[in-house]
């Protein structure tokens, strides 16, 4: 090949090349970041620097929040439905009253955040890291929360009805009066979690670390606790109506405060 034809080629390459890529740019798939653009429905925020943002009451519905880091954010009543927050930096944020159901918030870290009485029906918090957050009164039925990090979480009165915390660390954790019914708590490790009238009904505890928690006037009425570690634990008023014990026998109806 002559040199006029190896240049007509890399010219043609070149060309080829750049219309892949002008291509690739203009692919709605594909836009870039915006972080200077106003927040907004389905704003683009991928990777985006906003510690200490003022974001209280807005809609950010849909909102493209990857890796973003909001540490320290003002984010009350603000609406968050279909969003996407995995892997951001939420340390501390406030969430008070904020609406993120159906949000995506894997692997996020949410250390001493606060999400009193806001709604995260349906969300992935599945890794999340809510060491100390203060989750009271929120509501989180049907949420992910398997392998998820909630030592010494507040959580009273916090609806979780048929929630997954699967492998859950909810070490310390506070959950006087929540709702757990039906909620998967397999392997999960409660140790020294206080849980006196929460509502266990139907909840599946198997081979979890009960260690020293307090279930106190608990519902555990048909819970299954097979093979759960409960040395040290408090039972005193607890419904156990055909609840399974550790032993895997089934406790005779109308027992209270210890498996008969």
């Amino acid at each position: 090949m002559n040199s006029y034809s190896r240049n007509q080629d890399l010219s043609c390459w070149q060309v080829g090349s750049g219309l892949l890529l002008l291509a690739l740019w203009s692919s709605p798939g594909l836009v870039q970041a915006g972080c200077d653009d106003p927040p907004a429905r389905r704003v683009n925020w991928l990777r985006c620097d906003k510690p200490g943002a003022d974001l209280r009451g807005l809609d950010l519905r849909e909102a493209v929040l990857t890796q973003i880091n909001l540490a320290h954010a003002q984010l009350a009543g603000t609406r968050f439905n279909n969003a996407d927050l995995g892997s951001a930096t939420l340390t501390e944020a406030d969430f008070t009253g904020a609406t993120l159901s159906d949000a995506r918030l894997v692997s996020a870290r949410l250390e001493r955040a606060t999400f009193t009485g806001a709604n995260l029906t349906g969300a992935r918090l599945d890794r999340t890291v809510l060491t100390g957050a203060n989750l009271s009164d929120a509501d989180l039925g049907g949420v992910r929360l398997d392998q998820a990090d909630l030592r010494g979480a507040n959580l009273s009165g916090a609806k979780l009805g048929r929630a997954n915390l699967t492998q859950a660390n909810l070490t310390g954790a506070q959950l006087p009066n929540a709702d757990l019914s039906g909620a998967i708590l397999r392997r999960a490790v409660l140790e020294d979690a206080v849980l006196t009238g929460a509502n266990l009904q139907g909840a599946n505890l198997t081979g979890a670390v009960l260690l020293d928690a307090d279930f106190s006037g608990a519902n555990l009425t048909e819970a299954n606790l097979a093979e759960a570690r409960i040395a040290g634990a408090r039972f005193t008023d607890a419904k156990l109506d055909s609840t399974i014990w550790p032993d895997r026998r089934r406790c005779q109806p109308g027992s209270v405060g210890e498996c008969r």
